[in-house]
């Protein structure tokens, strides 16, 4: 892990989940491997391990940084910009 400046630019408390799954592979009729939430809008992706990639996909298309694990028990985040742990 190391610091990551993209962090205090961050909501405060962290957005809501806009979803309890990755809508867009629901939509497609794909079921995703595990689930990333965006902690700048609070939209629920699925990871890169899943066939369609929502949640790097979101980052390439609004710039959002940070994303956390939105499993159970997880509370890691992921920078794409600093392609890290933060």
């Amino acid at each position: 892990m190391k610091d990551c400046p993209h962090l205090p630019g961050l909501p405060e408390p962290e957005p809501e989940a806009l979803s309890e799954t990755c809508l867009e592979c629901l939509a497609v009729g794909s079921h995703p491997v595990q689930l990333r939430k965006c902690l700048v809008c609070g939209r629920v992706s699925c990871c890169d391990s899943s066939p369609y990639r929502h949640a790097t996909a979101h980052f390439d298309e609004t710039g959002h940084a940070v994303m956390r694990s939105f499993e159970p028990g997880e509370e890691w985040r992921w920078c794409y910009v600093d392609n890290s742990l933060v």
